[in-house]
């Protein structure tokens, strides 16, 4: 116990937190006493580390087989507790494997077993049915939104999966809702529950702003402009919506970016990236953004078009106002438009009055190199500061994936540093730096 707690100390340092939250702890103790764990928790309140944590001491060093499998509803929540994961480094193996990526580029990774395998339903299925690795060692299985899988239809590969794994002995369950109901196939016998959904007071404020007219595009111009600066999430039912929203954005030359389940998994990991590091403020999203992304607290968020149930309009606000923030929700509705019950007793917002919108400090640039080529992100900002002349200040945030990384700089000098470090090298490889 005492070699536990003081790898968790040099964790929480590497990841640069001074102290877990009573969720965290919570979870942490139960997880390890317990075989069969549900943690009921909002989004953004650090459920990945709180069954991370206590993952790691259930993993054997000597052993070169998949240990723990997590399974999760979407491939954003696959990369990101990936990253989680990763940064703690505890020295264990770990991938992810889902839809959208090539199936060479899993074989490649699965060849040096994982001993944590993070992955969608549908890709696990398939490497369980081609036997890609051994399935006798995975005593662990973590369902991460678990409520959300079932929704999207994976309860058909999820049996499949669960019903291949005989040597289980642990299992925790994750939700961001109340009342998940957990299927027989999962194998949950005498749970226990850690529930912190409603533990903590919200910060959120609810705001109606009322267009109108049924175009919406011009309210929502005005409302953005009311607002300012901040960064935050446009939310649309459909991906036509998004479309329209854009197009319509770009005309007034504001910065954003897209992200919905039409786009190709490059296209949707590369708006994240460019959400994250500042270059757009700006996020206009399907619900797949709700939960299970890794993006900064927002400042706001905007119902552009309002979701069916309470449980979709919950999970959309909870992308604002996290942890011990404040944030906002902005109802868009046009003045005939009727709201649904689950929005009753709420202020209009007056938005009048208009903010000026600053243009955009920051710009990303790709890099044509990444881990796999031993390239760190401390080379990184060597070759950004020595040879791109640039200060401290100047240099953004740096994302540094498998086979590429992105790097913020100020747009101002973005094509200049084009120009001085494309086909420069990076350790021993000679990198293209292009602007995304």
């Amino acid at each position: 116990m005492a070699n536990q707690l003081k790898d968790q100390e040099e964790i929480l340092h590497k990841l640069k937190i001074q102290e877990l939250n009573a969720m965290q702890k919570e979870a942490i103790s139960t997880i390890n006493s317990s075989e069969n764990t549900i943690l009921l928790s909002p989004t953004g309140t650090g459920k990945t580390l709180a069954f991370a944590l206590p993952l790691l001491n259930t993993l054997d060093p000597d052993l070169n087989e998949v240990q723990a499998l997590i399974l999760v509803p979407s491939r954003e929540l696959a990369i990101q507790i990936e990253q989680v994961i990763r940064s703690m480094g505890s020295g264990y193996k770990v991938n992810a494997v889902y839809g959208g990526r090539p199936m060479s580029k899993d074989k490649i990774e699965l060849k040096h077993t994982p001993a944590i395998l993070i992955g969608t339903p549908g890709r696990v299925s398939d490497h369980f049915t081609n036997d890609r690795f051994s399935k006798e060692f995975i005593k662990t299985l973590i369902l991460d939104e678990f409520d959300k899988s079932l929704e999207v239809g994976f309860e058909y590969e999820m049996r499949g999966i669960i019903n291949q794994l005989n040597s289980l002995t642990k299992r925790i369950l994750t939700s961001a809702t109340q009342g998940v109901e957990v299927s027989d196939f999962v194998g949950f016998t005498n749970p226990v529950e850690v529930n912190f959904l409603g533990s903590k007071k919200s910060k959120l404020n609810i705001k109606i702003v009322v267009s109108p007219s049924k175009n919406k595009l011009n309210t929502l111009l005005h409302l953005l402009n009311h607002i300012g600066n901040q960064q935050g999430i446009i939310f649309c039912n459909l991906k036509d919506s998004i479309h329209t929203v854009s197009s319509f954005l770009e005309t007034k030359n504001i910065s954003h970016g897209c992200f919905s389940g039409g786009m190709e998994q490059k296209d949707r990991e590369r708006s994240l990236i460019k959400f994250r590091n500042g270059t757009n403020q700006i996020l206009i999203a399907t619900d797949l953004a709700a939960r299970g992304i890794d993006v900064p607290e927002m400042e706001y968020i905007i119902h552009y078009e309002l979701p069916s149930f309470k449980e979709d309009f919950t999970h959309r606000n909870g992308r604002t106002a996290r942890v011990s923030s404040k944030g906002t929700a902005y109802v868009l509705k046009w003045k005939d438009e009727r709201l649904p019950d689950f929005i009753k007793n709420i202020n209009i917002e007056d938005i009048s009055k208009q903010a000026e919108r600053k243009p955009v400090f920051w710009e990303t640039l790709f890099i044509s190199g990444g881990r796999k080529d031993k390239i760190s992100k401390g080379d990184i900002a060597g070759l950004f500061l020595k040879q791109g002349n640039l200060t401290k200040d100047q240099l953004g945030t740096i994302e540094l994936k498998q086979d590429c990384a992105f790097v913020a700089v100020p747009v101002t000098i973005a094509k200049d540093l084009v120009t001085k470090l494309n086909n420069t090298r990076l350790k021993k490889k000679k990198v293209r730096v292009t602007v995304i």
